[in-house]
């Protein structure tokens, strides 16, 4: 089961230029490892973003 306050937060994180925090680089959406959560955080991504 996804947890959609985890993939709100990555989302955020990601659009908003946000540090991952285990490797305080920028995050990525290569950071997500788990295929079902990068899907749900590509599909916010997609719903949120204005133009796409």
């Amino acid at each position: 089961m996804i947890n959609q306050i985890v993939v709100r937060i990555a989302a955020e994180r990601i659009m908003n230029g946000g540090l991952n925090p285990k490797t305080n680089a920028v995050y990525v959406l290569d950071d997500i490892t788990n295929e079902d959560y990068r899907v749900a955080v590509e599909d916010y991504i997609l719903a949120n973003t204005e133009g796409v």
